[in-house]
């Protein structure tokens, strides 16, 4: 090597030296940016299975709720909530079939791609074994007239012809493997079209249950109007919420006797009166105290009130800070929770769609604990609240801020 290559290779290196960790970083991030996309996609298609998971198993949960509902007396507060729970099952259902159906259509663009790149393999390895049929014909090694006759297509022809063996020696790597191109290319249209029509089942079964769960919700409304239309079915209704009331009050009872501890210090609730956060966005359908029935004439005492909720926020949130002291079903109020605020301060939040809490929760105030629903509800979708002092009620109205 003389001087001045030496030197030119100098100058190289003192010129890219700089450059060399960009380079490096771009030839990496080059190289990981498929694998990275790959992982993305896995960590999607994880995401969307540990949902279908949770799904499947609030179904489970939701089924065993609708059996031991069907065990009950016949009521019309059991026939709301067995409705309500076969609601409940079917928007799961259809829940669950849709997030399958995000997986099996991500399945079908993947194989698409797949088969196309596949189809393009093919294209080149049969140009190159046409071509040594056609360098065979002409040294005089293949009768050509022969291959049109006998081959409705190449595959044919490389399947069944004589002269195989004869071509394997001469091209043997090429002709295995444009076989073997076929072969997958074969296995793969076979699944794209498995997978095409287990997408297509699938849109079949969310629609069915869709159509159920139109004439389930049908059958709530024609009971709900049968309840507000008729004298008897509606007062049959009001007994059956004032047996579930006295039942509360023996609920409380019990709560009361039970010690519990709360974070010290904590701040009594009496001290916020007046100045407690609502528990949702929304606009009071039911006053608290004595309501005179505009057709029946008949009245009844409210311990609590009814809220509809305004706006997309679906989240019921504690009005103070206290331990969740009951979460579960109760007739005649739904998904009902109890949180004790101490001093024997309780609140009640009833016709939840699902909790978001437990019993024995601590919680603060303004956190979500649980979902606005219609369990048990002659209202439609509404938070039941109430503020109780012992056992007695008080009226939230005067609780919460002024709005």
């Amino acid at each position: 090597m003389n001087l001045a290559s030496i030197n030119a290779i100098a100058k190289a290196r003192r010129l890219f030296s700089p450059l060399f960790p960009t380079l490096v970083f771009i030839l990496t991030f080059i190289l990981s940016e498929p694998a990275a996309l790959a992982q993305g996609q896995e960590s999607v298609i994880s995401d969307v299975e540990k949902r279908i998971e949770q799904i499947n198993s609030q179904i489970s949960q939701l089924k065993s709720r609708l059996q031991e509902e069907e065990k009950r007396e016949s009521s019309l507060l059991s026939s709301l909530e067995k409705i309500r729970l076969n609601k409940r099952v079917l928007q799961n259902e259809i829940k669950s079939l849709n997030l399958r159906r995000t997986l099996v259509n991500r399945q079908l663009n993947e194989l698409r791609i797949k088969v196309e790149e596949a189809r393009k393999t093919l294209e080149k390895e049969k140009e190159a074994v046409e071509k040594t049929l056609v360098t065979l014909y002409r040294f005089g090694r293949l009768d050509f007239m022969h291959f049109f006759l006998r081959a409705s297509n190449l595959e044919t022809f490389l399947r069944e012809s004589k002269n195989l063996t004869f071509l394997v020696q001469y091209q043997g790597e090429a002709i295995n493997s444009y076989l073997k191109s076929i072969e997958q290319m074969q296995l793969l249209e076979k699944e794209l079209r498995e997978k095409m029509a287990e997408a297509e089942s699938l849109l079949q079964q969310a629609r069915a249950k869709q159509s159920r769960l139109a004439e389930e919700e049908r059958k709530t409304q024609k009971l709900l109007a049968e309840i507000k239309r008729n004298k008897s079915t509606y007062r049959q209704m009001m007994a059956e919420l004032q047996e579930s009331s006295e039942q509360l009050q023996q609920l409380l009872k019990r709560l009361q006797s039970q010690e519990i501890s709360l974070p010290s210090p904590f701040i009594p609730l009496y001290e916020k009166k007046g100045k407690l956060p609502w528990p949702v966005t929304g606009r009071v359908i039911t006053r608290f105290g004595k309501e005179k029935h505009p057709r029946f004439n008949t009245v009844t005492v409210n311990n609590g009130v009814e809220i509809a909720p305004s706006g997309l926020d679906k989240n019921i949130r504690a009005i103070h800070g206290g331990r969740v002291v009951f979460a579960d079903y109760f007739q005649g109020y739904g998904n009902l929770i109890i949180v004790d605020h101490g001093l024997s301060y309780y609140t009640l939040y009833g016709h939840c769609a699902s909790f978001l809490v437990k019993t024995g929760d601590l919680v603060k105030a303004g956190q979500p604990i649980a979902l606005i629903g219609d369990s048990d509800s002659l209202k439609g979708e509404c938070l039941y609240f109430e503020i109780r002092h012992k056992t007695r009620p008080v009226d939230p109205l005067q609780w919460l801020k002024r709005r």
